[in-house]
């Protein structure tokens, strides 16, 4: 590769860079539906009330993130880094974050109904009181989750870990999955409808 190319090559990095750099600065509330947002750095983002209904977030780097209020209904965030990131009140209904590591996120009151959560890492997750109704959470991880008041009903918790997790006051009907590893005293503090 000669000198030219190199520093041809160089110049557009460094433009993509500078366009990623002004759309992060300026995300909030903004209307990303459907848009390809593959391969994004968007850690520490501010996201607040932005609508990315159907939008492709896989693999993206949303660690610190915050998108209190988000509409993200149907979107592919299957691979992507949450750990950290701000969900409290967030649409998520029938996205897939599947593979996704959600270590210490928040998701306060988040709508995850029919949520695709196989496989994904939500160590120290804060659930409280958000609607799981559906979703599907097969070989998940949510040691020392907080589930306290979730709406469980019609949840696929197959395979999943949930040692140390907080299940208080949480309700599930006869369509919840439970898995096997479930304590006795957590089954005792869920309440069934």
């Amino acid at each position: 590769m000669t000198t030219h190319n190199r520093l041809r090559e160089l110049m557009v990095r460094v433009a993509h860079l500078e366009r990623q750099a002004a759309l992060v600065g300026g995300l909030e509330g903004r209307d990303l539906s459907g848009r390809d947002l593959r391969g994004m750095y968007l850690s520490k983002a501010n996201l607040n009330g932005t609508n990315l209904e159907g939008a492709d977030l896989t693999g993206v780097n949303l660690e610190g993130a915050i998108l209190i209020g988000a509409n993200l209904s149907g979107a592919s965030l299957s691979g992507a880094i949450l750990s950290g990131a701000n969900l409290g009140r967030a649409n998520l209904e029938g996205a897939n974050l599947s593979g996704a590591s959600l270590w210490r996120a928040n998701l306060f009151r988040a709508n995850l109904k029919e949520v695709n959560l196989e496989g994904a890492k939500l160590w120290a997750v804060h659930l409280k009181e958000a609607d799981l109704r559906g979703a599907i959470l097969k070989g998940a991880d949510l040691l020392t989750a907080n589930l306290e008041q979730a709406n469980l009903k019609g949840t696929d918790f197959s395979g999943v870990n949930l040692v140390l997790a907080n299940l208080t006051g949480a309700t599930y009907d006869d369509s919840t999955i439970l898995p096997s590893s479930i304590t006795r005293d957590q089954l005792a503090s869920m309440t069934k409808v």
